[in-house]
């Protein structure tokens, strides 16, 4: 029994961590992912990746990345999506996903020093470092070989289990016809004004 004890007071002080820094993330700067299995939460790094971040916001806000297919999902390396031209999973097309991106001009390049590691969120791009747009990536294990190359804009802070559970495939091989993808990406603060209206009221 003491044991028991032991390890739940070990156990505890992890968890609650955890749940802080959740309780700690600024709303305009949190990111929500539903995805099959639950929602995903992201931290925003607006810090680092400012361009990057407003860039994220803005698609999501526009519901552009809504329905979006996870496009290229490798297997102990990283989920790719955010084909927003060619993406949609209701008209998926094979032959050109992942070659299109928004509407909006390229980003230019805002590498850091953030890690690769399991849940980061980073900027797909072509060999050009200015050309990310709106695709990017979610890490299932360490990259650090992507470090200072492709733009980290992002943490999964919560649900990585989910992200863990889409489905592998990637262009050509057979196994994307049917992708999972991004059921609602939203904007935490946008979300929180509407299950409380009343808080823009109050701040009137």
């Amino acid at each position: 029994m003491k044991k028991i004890l032991a390890l739940a007071a070990f156990i505890l002080p992890i968890a609650m961590t955890e749940a802080q820094k959740k309780a700690d993330l600024d709303p305009e700067n949190t990111l929500l992912i539903d995805l099959k299995d639950g929602q995903v939460v992201i931290e925003l790094y607006s810090d680092t990746a400012p361009k990057h971040v407003a860039r994220i916001k803005e698609l999501a806000r526009a519901g552009q990345y809504d329905g979006v297919a996870f496009h290229r999902v490798i297997e102990g390396f990283m989920a790719q999506t955010g084909d927003v031209k060619f993406g949609n999973a209701k008209n998926f097309n094979a032959g050109r996903v992942g070659t299109g991106g928004s509407d909006k001009p390229d980003l230019p390049a805002e590498f850091n020093k953030r890690k690769h590691q399991r849940g980061t969120c980073s900027m797909a791009r072509s060999s050009l470092p200015n050309s990310a747009n709106s695709q990017f990536f979610i890490c299932f294990k360490d990259a650090g070989f992507l470090d200072g190359q492709y733009t980290v804009w992002g943490q999964v802070v919560e649900g990585m289990d989910h992200v863990d559970k889409i489905k592998r495939g990637a262009p050509g091989s057979g196994s994307v016809t049917n992708p999972d993808h991004m059921e609602k990406v939203s904007v935490a603060a946008d979300a929180k004004k509407k299950e409380d209206p009343k808080e823009d009221e109050d701040e009137k």
